[in-house]
């Protein structure tokens, strides 16, 4: 009798050292609202660092405001900006892992405007450093070889402008130069050579103001576009409500991911 009342009694133990152990244990299937607030905070977090970084050292967003690219740009497109391919590299085997080069002829490049360096312009790369840049009645020359750019440049101007007596030789629209890039700059030009307003006048690009290769088309709104300049609350929303109304109207979709060459 004494055996069958100690063995109940260590089964009665068992039990309750079983349910002790199972309220320590946490509850599976079931989370905290904290936990999981935390969660989407950190999710969010590391998105927007990751965006953030990719957004200054790897890919930036662009837009065109101005036809001094066309038709090669026109107003209204959005660009992805190639923001790591001019970066610099220390050794040969970074430069030959890496897709890291310098700037070349014939680039697109988005750079700090050198008389405004607040205000992003994109040009087409045409001389580089030790070139010799003539423009003669319109015609590209290279190093003293005519440039056949008919295949990205247009004239919208029949007329041509003329040297000035007296005026420096930089100053005129169709006929330029020569001129000898120096080092560490780029000559750059509008691909609409007569609505550009581009080193003709203002001289070449130094290199530090460079900021990427335009990549790619990835919206091109054929609507309503903003010309950069700050218009007030209003006029912003009134603009991005319009947008979005027309958007599939007025999005050219035959330009969605058009590489920019």
């Amino acid at each position: 009798m004494a055996a069958k009342k100690t063995t109940k009694a260590r089964d009665e133990n068992k039990r309750k050292s079983s349910k002790a152990q199972d309220a320590d244990q946490p509850e599976t299937g079931k989370r905290p609202n904290q936990s999981v607030f935390r969660e989407y905070l950190e999710a969010i977090l590391i998105a927007t660092l990751f965006l953030g970084f990719t957004n200054t050292f790897v890919v930036k967003t662009f837009y065109i405001p101005s036809g001094s690219m066309e038709t090669t740009l026109l107003v209204g497109d959005h660009l992805f900006v190639n923001r790591a391919i001019y970066g610099s590299s220390r050794s040969e085997l970074e430069r030959r892992i890496l897709p890291i080069r310098d700037v070349e002829r014939g680039d697109v490049v988005i750079f700090r405007s050198p008389r405004e360096p607040e205000t992003d312009l994109v040009k087409r790369c045409i001389g580089i450093p030790g070139d010799t840049v003539e423009i003669i009645d319109k015609e590209l020359y290279l190093n003293g070889t005519h440039v056949d750019d008919e295949g990205y440049t247009q004239h919208v101007d029949p007329r041509i402008s003329r040297r000035v007596p007296g005026l420096r030789q930089q100053t005129s629209r169709d006929n330029f130069g020569p001129y000898v890039v120096p080092d560490d700059h780029f000559f750059c030009l509008g691909d609409n050579r007569d609505r550009s307003y581009d080193s003709r006048w203002w001289g070449p690009v130094p290199r530090h103001l460079v900021k990427g290769r335009a990549l790619l088309i990835y919206w091109s709104n054929g609507g309503e576009v903003s010309d950069g300049s700050w218009t007030g609350v209003g006029s912003e929303l009134q603009r991005i409500g319009s947008n979005l109304l027309g958007f599939f109207t007025n999005t050219r979709w035959e330009r969605t991911l058009h590489l920019i060459r």
